[in-house]
């Protein structure tokens, strides 16, 4: 009996985490507070902007464990300026 592959999908931007896709343009981890695999660019930074925060944490529980929103795309609001 065969049993289908499910493909995993990454938690933080929601796209998939196939080897022929992501293995050789940058990889994946697992992350250690929610246990998931994420792409290795959806990992928290550290100190240095390319080098990632030890033990790897994700995206979204970095956000979660210091209180702000996860970043998300914010739309442009005009600002009034007054004469």
């Amino acid at each position: 009996m065969l049993l289908g592959i499910e493909p995993r999908l990454c938690k933080v931007c929601k796209e998939g985490l196939y080897r022929n896709k992501t293995l050789f343009s940058g990889g994946w981890s697992r992350c250690s507070l929610c246990d998931e695999f994420v792409h290795y660019s959806c990992l928290a930074s550290g100190k240095v902007s390319f080098l990632k925060v030890r033990p790897r944490v994700c995206k979204t529980c970095r956000a979660a464990q210091e209180g702000t929103p996860s970043p998300s795309p914010k739309a442009a609001t005009p600002v009034a300026v007054g004469s």
